[in-house]
Formats: structure tokens, C-alpha cells, sequence
């Protein structure tokens, strides 16, 4: 019997099914809101209990532990302090715009007091909870399910008259998603329904101008910017608020000078003030703060007021602005529009979000008539019998007397006056007074008004128009009676106030290179060495250095790998042996001149910089990108080239592959590659023959190398331009070559032979560089020699013929490294 209740399972299977199960069960049940009455469910089921303990507003206050308990009992098996916490926040009126509970006692404070037990404070629903929200439950507007034991009906969902969930807003977290609805003014709301119900194609911006912004209940500003309109839009965005303060003049007593002080009346939404206040002493202790003598809280129960005394020498303005810039003063709200729509959670535009809680509002308008229709046909039918027993008194009266019983009463009735059962039994429960002439007239006047009332209902039903014009009507009078003015201000010209906060709060990269930059000799030179060391010289450090002439092997200086003049403020590319890439922020080597890696961001760590290439004017130029394994990619610069702060990838490579060079390609210019064994393949740079791809393509095979073959480097040219090319091999041997002499080749060709090797199996006697011959370059000698060939030198060379020890080397010396230097001559 053990064995049989023991089941093998998929461990990963279970585990997914478990924890989807949990996932659900919290977004729908839990932490999000139905778009519709904008309600989660805890909420949904404390007013409910609240209705069926008629709490309304002109009855008494009811304690909370009563509400928590029938809550509890009836329709949320959770924990009782959980239900309370839902409840208080529905009281408190710095958090909800316009509550839906009325409370008396004690419910917190904005400084996070904690609220009452729920046995000392009591509550009853506020009168628009009421009203727009409960109105109509009882006409079959919407559908109840059971609860959790099955002893109870529960509504699925409020008839709301208005859309809650932006008009208190909401937040939640869920699994793996959240929620964060700022409130709104009922007014702007009310007005925006309208304005869509009117003309259902109304653009978002026209929506926008009729609700500008948020309504926070704490007051404050809201500084008008993209973010709101990303949030309307999108449903996603951030929306700047700040506190309200003003100047006043300080007595602090007799003999002491007047002061000025600033005082703060309201702060943005959800920021706590006794933390607020602690925050700000602590940066005034540490000194992050200047000139502050002293912070006071001196509110009361007729508002805030946090009292800022400044010292007499102190611009308050300064002070005010850096209130902004290191306080919670100025803040963020993150909003998210997520609610449930059928069930499911989604994230919603304010015009989306309108339209369903629209077409909700239709749909339980139209139950509510139907239901109506239904109770006013059933009045007019007892009515139609009532009326007719009153045209046949003597008739019915003798037919009840004659009746063996009330049955008997009820079937002669139904027989000889031609009425249902209904009808008779309405009859025969109408009591003697309504036999008089006042009752009687009264019925057929209840029958007029019905039989109107009737056709109106009808009419609601039939014609969507009347529908849509007594849903404005509706929303109308619940303006006139819930309306308010805008507590919260809005401001012009958020982005500038935004980022400029930001800037001083936390420089962008941008901004403190652009800083850097305004520091240095405009005359000056960026020099990147090839021992990767990244200084600035002035011009008469640069002449003294020679760096651009040319020198004998020896004890030289470190070859120099880029050269350039700072007036020109490139942006510089680094690229890695691993396929990424990112700026150097070069312009602080003027202050801090280091290794190369301190001017990369992170991510980079333990690659290697292949190229460094600086940028000045990109039009009809892409990125290529060399690999070992022969494979060549051409990318577009214009998506790279506004990289952030981080190192990105822009090439996919497989193991043991490595990026060997990264070049720019003039369109319609020549790429030319070159082997270790010589061999040289020279391509056309266009779309047919090299395309553009993706950033994290691999590249098409460019050349098919063979076995012990490797890629030493590569060179583009520009269009039309006539140049020559140099190939260096590592026993010194030099050779150059004229580009027009290099027959074109198409992908995976085998090229031409650019200089032969006799004996093919010395591997000590191979190609390791190719470079323009207008270039400088810097040679190293694996016995740590130096030195430097100009392009004036490399003009005395013939075509196509060997330059054997061109070096001078000395025995068993090899070059090791050929470092063609970047400069805006050879660049160019």
C-alpha cells in the first residue's frame, strides 16, 4: 500500500507548475488591481463587508476589529493585521485622494506613525465609496461567485461609477511585476471621460491636455517633462515632483537679528517627514550642507510647516537649490500603469485604461436598465390587475365572499377578470385602504409614471446615444457633488529643472568629460604609447620627443600608437581581441595621465585593445571587423557610435576566434588582407560584395586560410586613392606594392602571392605586418630594441623587389612588433 502512493515526477515539471500556480494566485488575487472598480481584492471584499453591515455614511461609526472580523470570516482567509493595513490605507487621506472609508481615531500620520489597534478606532464608508461604488450592487450589475468555503457570494467585481484606479491610484508588487498608479484629480478625470465617451477617437495628446498630470493628496508640485507623457502614453515612466517652500523673516527673540528661513509647507507624495527632517540633519551635521543654523517641525493639525533657519550670510536661494539637489525635496515617482484586464495583468496607456473602465461603465449601465425594465414591468403588470379589480369592486368582492378559500379566491379571480396569478395575488393582498378615492387615483398615477418610466428604459437599451448621453449625465452629477480643486501644482520646464538636479546630483559621463576637456592646452597633443600609457604633451615637449621622425634600432623610446591634436576632440574607439568596444575617455589624462584601462569603462577586464580609432566626421564610413578564422563583418557605425558609459559587444565570436583588426571602410573604397605567408586578398567595400549585418553577426568568410596560414592584418583604402602598402617579415625582410598592381578578388578567393618565402618551412621567416606607406611606424625587436621608419624612407624602396636586412638585426634578433602609427596626417 506504501509503494502505491508514491508517484515518480519531473522535479523541474513540478517545480515550474508550483511556482506558476504561486505566481498567479498572487497576481490576481492579491497584489494587482481589476481595471474596472480599480480594487484589489482584499478591498473589494472590506467594502463589500461593509455594505452588508450597513456602515453607510449617515450611520455610526462601527469599530475596525468588527469590519476585520466579518472580512476575515466571510470572504478573506488571510491574516487579520494584513486586512487592517488594507483598511487604514483606504482611511488615510495623505495617502488616497479621495478615500473611500471615513475613520475615527487614529490611522497613522504622514511622519509613518503606525495606526491604532484595530479595537480603539472605528469606521463606516465615506459617502463616494458609497455612492460610485456600492450604488448599484444590489441590481444585478455585476456577477458573485463563492467564497472560499462556499457559504458565501462575493461580487467578482464593483459597479464603480468612476475609475478608482486612477483617481487614488495604486501600487503593488506581484511576481515579477509591479504596479505604481499615481492619483488624479476627479474633475480633470470626470472631464476626460467625457471627452472620450463624446468623441472615442480623441488623440492622446488632446487627452493629455484635459488631465495634465497627477493630483497628489500631500499637494506639492509636479514638474511638467517627458516623463508624464511616457506614463500616459506608454504606461511606463518617471514623473519629477517637489516640495513647496517659501522665504520668511525669523525673530528669534529679543536683541538678536532677524533671520531668513525656509519654510516648507508640503512635501512630494510618499515622502516621510520625521525621516525627511533626520536625513537633512545629518547631511547639515556632515557638513554636505552649507548654511543651516537650525531645522524645526512645527506642524500641527492645521497643516505642515518645517521651519529651515538659515544663517545671516547665506543665500537662501543657494540653499533652496540644494535642498532640491541632495533631498528627497525634489523626487520621482515611478509610475506603472499594470492593472488585470479579463484576468489577465497588462500594462495600459491612461486612454486605454479610460476606455475599458468606458466600456465596464456601459456594460453595468445596461444591467442596471435591464434589471430596472424588469422591476418596473413586474409593478405594471400587479398595477394592470389592480386597476381592473377596481373597475369590478362588486365583482370581486362577491367572488372572494363565495370562495371556499383564498385559493379557491385567487382561480375565480384569474378566471373571470382574465389576469395571471401574479395579478391575483396582488389583489387579494391589497389592503382595504386602497380602495379609497386618493389610493385609487394614486394607482393610476403610479401606473402613468411607470409606463414612462418604461419607455425611457427602453430607450436606454435601444439607442446606444441615450445610453452614452445618461452616462455623462451621471458622471456630471458626481462631479458637482465629489468634485475638488487641484491640490497639486504643476510646473513648466521639468526636463531642464530635472537635468539639472541629475547633473549635480550625479555628472554624466558627458558633462564631466566635457568639463575635463575645457581643462586642457588646446594646443596640445593626445600621445597613446604602445606600453598602452595615455598622456597629453604640449607641442614643445612634442618637438624635444621627435616622436614622428625616424631612428635607429637601440635604446629608443616606447613606439607611439596614436598621436593626435586635441583642438580636433575625437571620439575615440577602443576595440578588443574578444569583439567589443568602447569610448576612451581620454580628456582626463590631462589631470591623471595612467595606463589605458583607467580610461575604459568596466568590462573589459583581461582583454586585449586590438585598435584604437578616432572619429571626426562618419559619413559614408562602417566598422569592419577582422577575426582570425578569416571571417570579415561590416557593421554600421551609426548605431555604435553613440555608445553609453559600458563596454558593448559587437561581435559574436566562437571559441579559440579572436578579433584581429577593426577598420573603417570608406564606402566603395578597397579592403585588402594580408597572411603571414604573404598572401594577399583585395576586396571591393560595397553592399554586393561586403554587406552590412547586425551588431552581433559572426561576419562571412572573407578568406580561406590554410593549414598553419594566420591573419597578420588588414588595410582599407579610400576611394580612387592611389597608395602603396608595406609588408614586413620577421627577419626584417621589407617589400612594397602598389594598390593598382593588386588584382580584386571576390569572398573566399585565394588572392596573390605579396612576397615568397624559399624555404616554406622555417617558421622563424614569416609576414607579421602590413601598413600604409604613408604611415610612421614603430618597431620592436624581441631583444627590446626600438625604433622608428618614416614614410619618407619607404619612398626610396622599388616596387614588387625584397629588401633583405633592412634593419640591421643582429644575430638570432627578430622583429617582434611593427606599431603603424595613428595620426591625423596618415589618418587623412
Amino acid at each position: 500500500m506504501a509503494k502505491e502512493r508514491f508517484q515518480p515526477i519531473s522535479l523541474h515539471q513540478e517545480m515550474q507548475r508550483s511556482y506558476l500556480e504561486y505566481a498567479m494566485s498572487v497576481i490576481v488575487g492579491r497584489a494587482l488591481p481589476d481595471a474596472r472598480d480599480g480594487l484589489k481584492p482584499v478591498q473589494r471584499r472590506i467594502l463589500y463587508a461593509m455594505h452588508e453591515l450597513g456602515l453607510t455614511p449617515e450611520r455610526p461609526f462601527r469599530k475596525c476589529a468588527r469590519v476585520v472580523g466579518d472580512v476575515l470570516g466571510k470572504y478573506h482567509p488571510h491574516g487579520d493585521q494584513a486586512v487592517y493595513d488594507a483598511l487604514v490605507r483606504l482611511v488615510q487621506s495623505f495617502s488616497s485622494r479621495y478615500p473611500v472609508l471615513d475613520g475615527h481615531g487614529n490611522f497613522g500620520s504622514i511622519d509613518d506613525d503606525p495606526p491604532a489597534a484595530m479595537r480603539y478606532t472605528e469606521t463606516r464608508l465615506a459617502p463616494i465609496a458609497n455612492q460610485a461604488l456600492l450604488n448599484e450592487i444590489d441590481d444585478k450589475t455585476v456577477d458573485f461567485s463563492q467564497n472560499f468555503d462556499g457559504s458565501q457570494q462575493e461580487p467578482d467585481v464593483l459597479p464603480a461609477q468612476l475609475p478608482f484606479l486612477v483617481l487614488n491610484g495604486c501600487s503593488g508588487i506581484a511576481v515579477g511585476m509591479a504596479t505604481n498608479i499615481p492619483p488624479h484629480n476627479i474633475n480633470e478625470i470626470i472631464n476626460g471621460l467625457i471627452a472620450l465617451i463624446k468623441k472615442p477617437e480623441l488623440s492622446e495628446d488632446k487627452l493629455i491636455e484635459i488631465i495634465p498630470g497627477p493630483d497628489f493628496p500631500t499637494g506639492g508640485e509636479i514638474l511638467l517633462s517627458n516623463g508624464i507623457k511616457e506614463t500616459y502614453l506608454k504606461g511606463k515612466g518617471s514623473i519629477p515632483m517637489r516640495g513647496i517652500t517659501h522665504i520668511e523673516e525669523i525673530n528669534p527673540g529679543k536683541g538678536k537679528h532677524r533671520k531668513k528661513g525656509i519654510v516648507i509647507t508640503e512635501l512630494p507624495y510618499q515622502v516621510n517627514k520625521a525621516a525627511w527632517i533626520e536625513k537633512l540633519a545629518d547631511l547639515v551635521n556632515n557638513s554636505k550642507i552649507d548654511g543651516i543654523a537650525d531645522i524645526r517641525d512645527e506642524s500641527d493639525r492645521d497643516g505642515m510647516r518645517i521651519v529651515i533657519e538659515l544663517r545671516r550670510d547665506i543665500d537662501h536661494e543657494i540653499v533652496k537649490d540644494t535642498l532640491y539637489q541632495k533631498t528627497n525635496l525634489q523626487n520621482n515617482f515611478s509610475a506603472t500603469l499594470l492593472a488585470l484586464v479579463n484576468g489577465q495583468p497588462k500594462q495600459l496607456s491612461l486612454k486605454r485604461l479610460l476606455i475599458i473602465f468606458l466600456e465596464y461603465r456601459e456594460l453595468t449601465i445596461r444591467k442596471r436598465t435591464k434589471n430596472k425594465l424588469k422591476q418596473t414591468l413586474a409593478r405594471l403588470e400587479i398595477l394592470e390587475g389592480l386597476i381592473k379589480a377596481l373597475k369590478n369592486l362588486k365583482k370581486v368582492i362577491n367572488l372572494i365572499e363565495n370562495a371556499k378559500d383564498s385559493i379557491d379566491a385567487k382561480i375565480k379571480i384569474m378566471s373571470e377578470l382574465k389576469l395571471n396569478e401574479k395579478q391575483s395575488e396582488g389583489i387579494l393582498s391589497m389592503p382595504l385602504r386602497k380602495l379609497t378615492n386618493l389610493e385609487t387615483q394614486g394607482l393610476y398615477n403610479e401606473a402613468n409614471d411607470l409606463k414612462i418610466l418604461e419607455k425611457n428604459l427602453r430607450e436606454i437599451l435601444e439607442n446606444r446615444s441615450q445610453l452614452l448621453s445618461e452616462m455623462v449625465n451621471e458622471l456630471k452629477l458626481l462631479k458637482k457633488k465629489f468634485g475638488s480643486q487641484r491640490k497639486t501644482k504643476l510646473v513648466e520646464g521639468g526636463d531642464e529643472l530635472v537635468a539639472e538636479r541629475n547633473a549635480n546630483l550625479r555628472p554624466n559621463a558627458e558633462l564631466q568629460r566635457k568639463k575635463a576637456f575645457e581643462s586642457l592646452p588646446k594646443d596640445g597633443y593626445l600621445l597613446i604609447q604602445d606600453d598602452d600609457q595615455v598622456k597629453i604633451l604640449r607641442p614643445q615637449i612634442l618637438t624635444k620627443l621627435n616622436l614622428t621622425e625616424s631612428c635607429l634600432l637601440g635604446e629608443g623610446p616606447v613606439p607611439t600608437r596614436l598621436l593626435w591634436p586635441i583642438a580636433k576632440q575625437p571620439k575615440i574607439l577602443a576595440i578588443t581581441n574578444h569583439g567589443k568596444i568602447a569610448l576612451l575617455k581620454w580628456e582626463f589624462a590631462g589631470s591623471q595621465p595612467g595606463q589605458l584601462n583607467r580610461f575604459l569603462p568596466s568590462g573589459l577586464e583581461g582583454e586585449k585593445i586590438t585598435n584604437l580609432l578616432p572619429l571626426l566626421n562618419t559619413e559614408n564610413l562602417s566598422l569592419g571587423l577582422l577575426s582570425t578564422d578569416g571571417r570579415f563583418k561590416r557593421t554600421n557605425l551609426n548605431e555604435i557610435i553613440d555608445i553609453s558609459g559600458r563596454a558593448t559587444t559587437i561581435l559574436k565570436l566562437k571559441d579559440g576566434v579572436f578579433l584581429k583588426s577593426a577598420l573603417l571602410c570608406p564606402l566603395n573604397g578597397h579592403l585588402l588582407v594580408v597572411t603571414n605567408i604573404g598572401r594577399i586578398i583585395k576586396l571591393k567595400i560595397n553592399e554586393e560584395s561586403i554587406p552590412l549585418m547586425g551588431k552581433l553577426a559572426q561576419g562571412s568568410v572573407m578568406i580561406k586560410l590554410f593549414p598553419g596560414e594566420n591573419i597578420i592584418g588588414a588595410l582599407t583604402t579610400k576611394e580612387k586613392e592611389n597608395c602603396n602598402i608595406i609588408l614586413i617579415s620577421e627577419k626584417g625582410t621589407v617589400i612594397k606594392h602598389s594598390l593598382k598592381s593588386i588584382k580584386e578578388s571576390s569572398k573566399g578567393d585565394l588572392g596573390e602571392i605579396g612576397i615568397s618565402f624559399k624555404d616554406k618551412n622555417n617558421q622563424k621567416d614569416r609576414l607579421i605586418q602590413t601598413y600604409n606607406a604613408k604611415q610612421l611606424v614603430g618597431i620592436k625587436t624581441n631583444q627590446g630594441k626600438h625604433g622608428r621608419v618614416s614614410s619618407n624612407q619607404i619612398e626610396k624602396l622599388k616596387f614588387n623587389e625584397e629588401q633583405k636586412k633592412a634593419f640591421n638585426l643582429e644575430k638570432n634578433e627578430l622583429l617582434e612588433k611593427i606599431i603603424p602609427l595613428i595620426e591625423e596626417n596618415s589618418y587623412n
